[in-house]
């Protein structure tokens, strides 16, 4: 699905960010390899876990595509916050931002 989004996206000469989890350590609530899409309105194809990590990813990508500047990422479920918004994981994630 997420290929096929990013064929199209290429051969409409459109733009989009591919974010990738690159590591993973801890208790994540997905691995390596996993890929989400963001579009520039800000929509979503794919899901790198959901939360506040995935929203904090979601502005990350924004901003890549608004610089047009890939680059990795780290986002932690470690801090309060994380336990404020119900996340339970305990992990650390480091994605890649990547301009497509």
């Amino acid at each position: 699905m997420i290929l096929r989004a990013i064929c199209k996206v290429k051969e409409e000469k459109s733009a989009a960010v591919l974010v990738t989890i690159i590591g993973t350590r801890g208790s994540t609530p997905r691995k390596a390899g996993t890929k989400m899409l963001v579009y520039p309105d800000g929509r979503m194809l794919g899901t790198i876990g959901g939360g506040c990590t995935e929203s904090e990813a979601r502005l990350q990508a924004l901003r890549a595509l608004d610089e047009n500047l890939s680059f990795t990422y780290h986002l932690s479920l470690l801090d309060e916050m994380a336990a404020d918004e119900g996340m339970i994981c305990g992990g650390t994630m480091e994605v890649f931002i990547q301009v497509l």
